[in-house]
């Protein structure tokens, strides 16, 4: 379902539980968010940072809301690391007017470590795929990577991007011996259609198995999928809305973590890579692409 359906079904949902009209507005320019800014201080009652705007993008308009006002409750979709951020305190207690739901879930990544394994036994070396720009919340992932890697024997190379040349100098590096796998981090830079298509392209190229976050990636060429499934934790979302509007403090509302997951295979690729993938997988998977 497309970001933009969901919200018209989360705007749906509000007014029919809380008898309130919900606006759906999509801010591209500075001058239009500094035009809701304006109306959010002529009366909004609760405001939800949406998945519309990507990424730090996301994160940016959350901080330009919280500088703006400290008694209007927010809910925020998708925001990586709002304790290291600033917008909560913890998780649990979020203390202020803001709280909302996250999509990163450090479990994650013991289990792209673990279904490399079994897709491409062979492989005894991996790397976790991230820009440090736009991933500040990596060492999540990191210290269960690393120990998820150590507990199969496989070995963690380096492999951090800032820019396209530093992918395919990954992918390469990666893919000059038969042992070497890659996993991809849920992270803006890696998902811009420009970067996910090299990375799959180049993958295939140079024969490296893939692990990725999200179902689509594997739509589109990858190899095999585990990660949140995004559109469950937009339908949660009214939950919130509608508990503060009922006299909930967001303060004592903790972020929710992802609680949906969705596992995606590509025989298609797994063929074209040499790999045979294990039928107890095959059954497991939400798709299975032929």
């Amino acid at each position: 379902m497309r970001k933009t359906a969901l919200l018209e079904t989360m705007t749906s949902i509000i007014h029919t539980t809380s008898n309130l009209q919900a606006t759906l507005r999509r801010i591209t320019e500075t001058s239009e968010f500094q035009r809701a800014i304006a109306e959010i201080n002529r009366g909004a009652r609760v405001l939800s940072i949406s998945g519309l705007v990507a990424g730090s993008a996301r994160a940016l308009a959350l901080a330009a809301l919280q500088r703006e006002t400290g008694t209007i409750p927010i809910v925020f979709v998708i925001v990586s690391d709002p304790v290291g951020s600033g917008f909560v305190a913890s998780l649990p207690r979020p203390g202020g007017n803001i709280t909302g739901f996250i999509n990163i879930e450090s479990s994650l990544a013991s289990k792209w470590i673990e279904l490399l394994k079994e897709v491409a036994p062979r492989v005894s070396r991996a790397g976790l795929m991230f820009n440090p720009e736009t991933a500040p919340y990596a060492d999540y992932y990191l210290r269960p990577f690393e120990a998820a890697a150590r507990s199969y024997a496989v070995e963690q190379v380096a492999a951090s991007v800032r820019s396209t040349e530093d992918i395919e100098r990954v992918v390469a590096s990666v893919g000059s011996r038969p042992d070497g796998g890659l996993v991809v981090m849920t992270d803006i830079f890696t998902s811009m259609q420009l970067n996910l298509n090299l990375i799959i392209s180049l993958a295939a190229r140079y024969k490296v198995p893939t692990v990725y976050p999200y179902r689509y990636m594997v739509t589109a060429g990858g190899l095999i999928s585990y990660g949140t499934d995004n559109t469950d934790i937009f339908r949660r979302v009214p939950t919130y809305v509608d508990r503060i509007l009922k006299g909930a403090n967001p303060a004592d509302l903790p972020v929710q973590l992802p609680t949906r997951f969705e596992l995606a295979i590509n025989l298609k690729t797994a063929k074209a890579l040499g790999l045979d993938v294990p039928l107890h997988l095959q059954q497991l998977a939400d798709e299975v692409i032929e």
